[in-house]
């Protein structure tokens, strides 16, 4: 090989590098505060569970809520058909699973509410009855204000949907949506073992 050949070695192309999505990064900011207030929440309750000087307790008026549960974490299959349907530019399919996600949380929420009716109405128990009363409507309160959060942002955009104003471009917006959606279905897993589970 003479001086004047040079040896080529092939060089892998170097990619460019992305900053993440602000919208996903402000999502898990948003996440993680929320995720320590939760903590929070369910710390206190584990702390005062049995500790009320006064009826009624856990055992005596707390039912499973187990179609309510299914409901809620099948949602989270459903959104996330929705971004899925939308990233491959169905805007019907996704209008279609947007609905069932809206109409699976809805259903949670009736559900919460026809709890608290009974508890309060029938069983009396009110925020102010007992250390119970106190840290179940907070912790339970505090997931389903963020699950009406979370409807309506779904029903906007499942409107937004309906009307021909999202496509495939704003796939990215609603997988942000779908995030927040999968936190609280998560911590409902954690508050439903801590207090219909393990607190009763």
């Amino acid at each position: 090989m003479s001086q004047s050949e040079a040896v080529v070695i092939p060089q892998a192309p170097v990619e460019e590098w992305k900053l993440p999505s602000k919208g996903v990064v402000g999502m898990a900011c948003l996440i993680i505060a929320e995720a320590a207030i939760f903590i929070i929440f369910v710390v206190a309750y584990l702390y005062y569970v049995g500790k009320s000087l006064s009826g009624p307790t856990p055992k005596d008026v707390l039912e499973i809520p187990i179609l309510t549960s299914i409901c809620l974490l099948s949602s989270s299959i459903t959104v996330h058909y929705a971004v899925s349907s939308l990233h491959k530019g169905a805007r019907s399919a996704t209008s279609l699973w947007l609905a069932l996600t809206v109409l699976l949380g809805g259903i949670f929420l009736v559900g919460t509410g026809m709890e608290w009716h009974k508890l309060i109405v029938d069983d009396h128990l009110t925020i102010r009855t007992n250390l119970f009363g106190t840290t179940f409507y907070s912790l339970v309160g505090l997931h389903a204000t963020h699950v009406v959060v979370g409807l309506i942002m779904l029903t906007l955009a499942l409107i937004f949907s309906l009307n021909g104003k999202m496509n495939s471009m704003h796939t990215e917006k609603l997988e942000v949506l779908s995030i927040y959606w999968h936190f609280v279905d998560a911590v409902w897993v954690i508050v439903f073992l801590v207090v219909y589970v393990f607190g009763r």
